[in-house]
């Protein structure tokens, strides 16, 4: 289903990602965790084509999306949503507007211009705000928001494109550690209940296993673990995060509490 083959990403003299590589056969929830630099966003962006790679093939059903250009690359990006740190809403338009760009990607020029959406995009919209807890904000502006509810939106809007592929660049280093536990569980239940591929960033282990079947962990680029939440161990840490660097600050420094599973729901916050 999806397959990097010794991806490289290089900025002049500086190599990001060297040569990672690894398959996924079925949709799982996967985590990519290692410190700041380690090449992690970098990664994600090469698979949306967002950033090019300098080298390597990355395969999606047999297709090498590093090779696509124009039209077919948006095609692609249509299918491979992306939800970023800061959320990337635009802050003065409503909610369920800024859900109903998810679909501009398919959509004519002129439309998109004069903001025209047709009716089932709208309905189809707001059940998904609802089935994420925001509904009633559905006619506020995204401002008006909490940093949690910001980012459900903007979970909504990638859903709207009804993608293969979700990928998520640190979307809980802005939040608090609820909001943060009611995002994960958003998209560890976008998962388990739409049967989507979703590979998160992110920064602690205790987030990584109590939400991911598969860690990958990156350290200056290259990829140094790759295994089940269980086998990530102390030393595995170490490995990742560097013998030097403090074990509580790659384990805690978003406090998410491991028991139960389930956490708060969508419409507490």
């Amino acid at each position: 289903m999806l397959q990097l083959n010794s991806v490289t990403k290089k900025f002049g003299a500086n190599t990001a990602v060297h040569a990672a590589s690894f398959k996924v056969d079925r949709p799982m929830m996967i985590g990519i965790i290692g410190s700041s630099g380690a090449g992690k966003s970098t990664l994600l962006r090469m698979v949306n084509c967002l950033t090019t790679a300098s080298s390597g093939e990355i395969i999606v059903n047999g297709r090498d999306v590093t090779r696509l250009r124009g039209s077919q690359r948006r095609d692609w990006q249509s299918h491979c949503a992306m939800i970023f740190q800061q959320f990337n809403l635009v802050p003065r338009l409503d909610v369920v507007s800024n859900v109903l760009h998810g679909t501009l990607n398919r959509r004519s020029t002129l439309a998109t211009m004069f903001g025209i959406f047709p009716q089932d995009d709208i309905i189809r919209a707001i059940d998904i705000l609802d089935r994420l807890g925001v509904a009633e904000h559905a006619h506020k502006r995204a401002e008006a928001l909490s940093g949690g509810q910001q980012q459900r939106v903007a979970i909504a809007r990638a859903l709207m494109q009804d993608p293969t592929i979700i990928l998520a660049d640190e979307p809980i280093a802005s939040l608090d550690p609820m909001n943060a536990q009611v995002v994960m569980q958003t998209l560890r239940d976008i998962h388990e209940q739409d049967g989507r591929m979703v590979i998160a960033n992110l920064h602690t282990l205790d987030t990584a296993r109590r939400y991911c079947d598969r860690v990958i962990g990156m350290r200056a680029g290259r990829i140094v673990f790759d295994g089940t939440p269980e086998q990530l161990t102390t030393g595995v840490a170490r490995d990742i995060y560097g013998a030097d660097a403090s074990f509580s600050e790659a384990t805690t420094s978003t406090q998410i509490e491991t028991p139960p599973r389930r956490v708060a729901s969508l419409a507490a916050l």
